[in-house]
């Protein structure tokens, strides 16, 4: 099982998200409202928002947990949806998981993602 962490552009989730509802056999995703800062930190902005003086930008944190057998189509699948060509699109991390537990019905493994 794999983890894919993304911080996106708030401004992108809705492709984003409807990216990843068209991936068969993905069962779900995580949304975090999250604030950051990144390499530009937003200092060389012409008209600076009173979050980037502070140093943070709105972003969204996606959570999602898959078999390794859809990862690298979800990764892509992100990555697609929430490119804009401009700086601080964002980033993706793929994770190793070793083990998950479907609380309510005690199964183990990729059956309980």
């Amino acid at each position: 099982m794999k983890k894919i962490e993304a911080f996106i552009k708030k401004h992108r989730l809705d492709e984003v998200a409807s990216a990843l509802h068209h991936v068969k056999g993905l069962s779900g995703m995580t949304l975090t409202d999250a604030r950051g800062f990144g390499r530009g930190r937003g200092a060389s902005e012409a008209h600076p928002t009173p979050e980037m003086i502070r140093g943070f930008i709105d972003i969204v944190h996606i959570g999602v947990f898959c078999p390794d057998t859809l990862a690298d189509e979800v990764l892509a699948t992100i990555e697609r949806a929430a490119h804009t060509g401009l700086r601080g699109d964002g980033k993706a991390y793929l994770l190793p998981v070793e083990q998950a537990v479907r609380i309510s019905t005690g199964e183990r493994g990729e059956a309980a993602v």
